[in-house]
């Protein structure tokens, strides 16, 4: 515990869901707020959605190359380049390679197997029984999602789960022993996926992520540590955002069960319920940016150095933006300004295949007419980066 009660990166306080408190008084009483001592020592915490935007908006003055979260790479550790961590130019050519596997018309191509393995996932549930919704479902809706973009052996897909849980663990990397553990897995991950870049190299173009970044200019002479980085952030990127917000919808519509009722009644409600679960939800609670120069923000001084945290979970919590923020409002008129998945440059390349794969699933739960009753505390994960669950006991009934 440190002395500074506005330190909001104690694992704690998303262990135990209780967060909204001192973020609620930071936004009211200092939005640009400096934490001088923290288990991750010093940085500045940015509470506010226009304050937010405004540092999004000045990738120059606020640089993501030197990390974006707020744990720094020990002396020890392994540093592990990837285009979500760079700056322009480098990060450019990085993302157009893999962008298009999430252009329209690659979602256009992948909606029908999405909804195939979402109703034969759910077809499988016992209704009226307990089960584990976490592992059951967005585990498995979201590793199967990855294995299909990276065309991984299905039989192994689950490893992707382990190295995703392992690579988003910024605890991690204050731990001596769990920081070795963590490169143990993250070794294991290259391997693998070196593996399959040799297969694949004297192969023709194909559409999945691998194959991708072989036959591109900006990608293909990658070292191995930056082959691993990117990998990093497309599986837990793919992996994050869509299992904990696959959750979400179980979890905070038997919070809600008004709006799961007006959802039920009416099913052409889900895309807009879609955006306003993963606003509620912000499966990636924050990001980092570091100062290249000295300059001001809402009147405070930031210098050349310091580490800006971005707090997502908090601009989305934001009544000047999202009135009643703490409820989900299924309908809400403007859930898809949520910042969740970022802004500007650095906005989620994987957003629409997200929405893509939530959607399905509240569609196709419609279509059954099944409703999530949680049965217990959702056990969540107790980090300040990755905002997630580790399970969440439910009851399948109809309605």
């Amino acid at each position: 515990m440190t002395a500074d009660p506005w330190d909001v990166s104690r694992a704690a306080l998303y262990r135990d869901g209780t967060w909204h408190e001192p973020f609620r008084e930071l936004r009211a009483k200092a939005p640009v707020h400096y934490v001088e001592d923290s288990d991750f020592g010093p940085y500045w915490s940015i509470s506010t959605f226009d304050p937010i935007v405004k540092v999004e908006s000045l990738p120059d003055l606020f640089s993501s190359a030197d990390g974006i979260t707020i744990a720094s790479v020990p002396p020890d550790g392994v540093r592990t380049p990837m285009f979500i961590a760079m700056d322009r130019p480098k990060h450019t050519g990085q993302r157009r390679t893999v962008a298009p596997a999430f252009a329209p018309g690659e979602m256009a191509r992948l909606s029908a197997d999405i909804r195939a393995r979402t109703a034969e996932v759910l077809d499988a549930l016992p209704v009226g029984e307990s089960f584990d919704w976490v592992d059951r479902v967005s585990i498995e809706l979201s590793t199967q999602m990855l294995a299909i973009l990276f065309d991984f052996p299905w039989e192994d897909r689950r490893k992707l789960t382990l190295w995703s849980d392992w690579a988003g663990d910024v605890e991690a990397m204050r731990d001596p022993v769990r920081r070795q553990d963590r490169l143990i897995h993250v070794r294991a991950c290259a391997a693998y996926f070196q593996n399959l870049w040799n297969e694949r190299v004297d192969a023709g173009p194909k559409p999945d992520l691998i194959s991708r970044m072989i036959h591109s200019e900006a990608m293909r002479d990658m070292d191995p540590l930056e082959f691993i980085g990117n990998l990093i952030l497309l599986i837990v990127g793919g992996n994050d955002t869509t299992r904990n917000s696959m959750t979400a919808y179980a979890y905070g519509l038997d919070c809600y069960p008004d709006q799961r009722a007006r959802l039920e009644a009416d099913p052409a409600l889900a895309p807009s319920a879609v955006s306003e679960i993963i606003r509620w939800q912000t499966p990636i609670a924050h990001m980092r940016r570091t100062a290249t120069r000295d300059t001001e923000l809402e009147g405070q001084s930031i210098r050349a150095g310091d580490k800006v945290i971005l707090w997502y979970l908090s601009a989305n919590r934001d009544e000047s933006v999202f009135p009643d923020a703490d409820r989900i409002i299924i309908d809400r008129p403007n859930a898809r300004r949520h910042l969740a998945f970022g802004h500007g440059i650095h906005r989620c390349v994987g957003a629409r295949l997200a929405e893509l794969q939530i959607t399905v699933l509240l569609d196709e739960m419609a279509k059954r007419r099944l409703r999530a009753n949680v049965t217990g505390e959702p056990e969540r994960v107790a980090a300040c980066f990755v905002h997630g669950y580790r399970q969440l006991p439910v009851e399948l009934s109809r309605y």
